[in-house]
């Protein structure tokens, strides 16, 4: 058992207007199972880098463990070796006979590490190195974010085996995930840095009580402070009508006034300025214990969205439908039959390859007006490398209604495929490559509001520096951010939404909840957040 040491610790990124950390001190045990929770871009990631010593800061960083980190990077040249002999690499010294006694606590053959990585599923490809991250002695572990992309199966198997391992940091915005697997939690709040005992559930909870009596006292401090100010502000008019009474006065009108009462109204003028001192006093001491209630937190903002009435009640319906890739031999989906009707909130589930992307892909290309471009608002990306071949080939065709064997560029379609007319549909693709450029860039090229995009943006906890970068400048999480704003300003009869919440962090994610219930959009959505789909989902579709 060590203890990792944080002591006055600032870095700031070369050229950033403000300090990512600044006189950071805390203490965590290398012992424990920590889960790291905060907001996109308050620096998470970047201390895991700080503790693999990737970056020169202020302060120090005391711990006598060693740290390994996940993912492990992959280049290109990487994607031809197998496993077995990328392991080396990834943590020298590793001995390939404990990667194996991993490997089955993780449901992976053994033969998977001798394949080419490239050929390896992304579920597979996180197994592997998360076996080889746990397979050291006495190592501390950074993991970051380890189920994004991960089908519900993948995700649990994973989550099973955290829960039984200790010794490591998992930076998570899954929920359910956190309250499985750790027992103490290292939040960035706001203004502040936490470390406390329990799963999120526990924190979350103490957070919602600090939070409402932190409320509670500052409206407290509040009405005092008001009071006090008030009862200044008139004891001060009474000090200085008394004071401006002390010289002058009419003998008639006041009789029983005379010079000698100078020094009486004088020493009473003085008590009543000393008594304004007091109130004063009193005022600065009520600001200072009101000071900082507030500054940790989150205030998060009710979103907005507008979505449009379409005058069928029935968007889209499925008979029957088989999908498959023209290059391919077997249906990705096989004899799928449902609806989505107006108001519901349609969720895909099934493992990662059962088709959902497909199934998605055609329904967009479906869409009655995508072929002159105007019936899908597809500006987050997404088939971009497709949409070309797809247009062409949908020429001609009966956009509306597919059925028996039509072409969709690289799939093929059998049975029945029924997309509502003049359905207009925003998509947010799970893929955030194709984000280049600025902000403004962005706005201009998929015609929306740059000042409208900044302020949901900022509704979204993006601070304003932000907006000075490029997106691909971004992180992940705030790359999700500009898709899922975009999709926000896009009025649709329907909203698409896949994999929106990889990387979000938890209270854009309550956040997002709080929307979808308020507004009742209609949704087709692919998302692995248990607690999230829990809450949301009308209907739910397996592959």
């Amino acid at each position: 058992m060590a203890q990792i040491n944080v002591t006055g610790l600032t870095f700031g990124y070369e050229g950033s207007f403000d300090n990512v950390f600044e006189n950071v001190s805390f203490m965590v045990d290398t012992n424990w199972k920590l889960g790291f929770i905060g907001r996109n871009g308050k620096g998470k990631t970047t201390f895991l880098n700080l503790l693999m010593g990737k970056y020169e800061y202020q302060g120090s960083i005391t711990s006598n463990a060693y740290f390994d980190y996940f993912p492990y990077v992959v280049s290109e040249n990487d994607l031809e070796k197998t496993p077995d002999e990328l392991m080396e690499k990834w943590k020298p010294g590793v001995e390939s006979w404990r990667v194996m006694c991993e490997l089955p606590k993780l449901s992976v053959e053994t033969e998977l590490l001798y394949r080419p990585f490239k050929t390896l599923s992304f579920g597979e490809r996180t197994k592997i190195m998360l076996a080889v991250l746990f397979s050291g002695d006495n190592d501390f572990l950074l993991i970051d974010e380890p189920t994004n992309h991960l089908d519900m199966e993948a995700r649990d198997i994973v989550k099973a085996y955290l829960a039984e391992k200790k010794g490591f940091i998992l930076v998570s915005h899954d929920r359910d995930l956190l309250d499985a697997c750790i027992d103490h939690v290292l939040v960035l709040n706001r203004a502040t840095i936490e470390v406390q005992n329990g799963n999120f559930s526990t924190w979350w909870d103490n957070k919602e009580k600090a939070d409402a009596f932190a409320r509670s006292e500052n409206e407290k401090h509040l009405k005092e402070i008001g009071k006090l100010k008030a009862a200044a502000d008139r004891t001060a008019r009474w000090a200085d009508k008394s004071e401006n009474s002390k010289i002058g006065f009419d003998p008639v009108k006041e009789n029983d006034r005379s010079i000698s009462t100078r020094s009486f109204i004088g020493a009473k003028t003085k008590k009543m300025q000393s008594r304004v001192k007091s109130f004063e006093d009193r005022m600065n001491r009520e600001i200072e214990e009101k000071e900082g209630l507030l500054q940790d937190i989150e205030e998060t903002i009710d979103l907005k969205i507008m979505p449009l009435k379409h005058h069928k009640e029935r968007l889209i319906e499925c008979r029957d439908l088989s999908l498959k890739y023209i290059d391919g031999n077997e249906n990705v989906i096989e004899n799928l039959t449902f609806e989505v009707l107006q108001g519901e909130r349609v969720f895909l589930s099934g493992a990662n390859g059962s088709g959902k992307s497909s199934l998605i892909k055609a329904i967009l290309f479906q869409n009655a007006n995508f072929a002159g471009g105007n019936g899908v608002n597809d500006f987050m990306g997404g088939y971009d490398a497709d949409a070309d071949v797809i247009r062409r080939e949908a020429t001609g065709k009966n956009g509306s209604h597919a059925t028996d064997s039509q072409s969709m560029g690289k799939l093929s379609l059998s049975g029945e495929l029924k997309v509502a007319s003049g359905l207009k549909i925003s998509y947010i693709n799970q893929d955030t490559s194709h984000l280049k450029g600025s902000l403004m860039e962005h706005a201009q090229k998929n015609g929306l509001d740059y000042s409208l995009l900044l302020a949901i943006l900022r509704q979204l906890d993006m601070n304003r520096e932000q907006f000075a970068k490029n997106i691909e400048d971004f992180s992940e999480g705030q790359k999700k951010k500009v898709l899922i704003a975009s999709s926000l300003l896009t009025p649709a009869h329907l909203y698409i939404w896949d994999e929106p919440l990889n990387y979000i962090d938890v209270f854009s994610r309550m956040q997002i909840e709080r929307l979808i219930e308020k507004y009742a959009p209609t949704m087709l959505l692919v998302e692995h957040d248990v607690r999230f789909r829990e809450k949301l989902s009308s209907k739910e579709i397996f592959l």
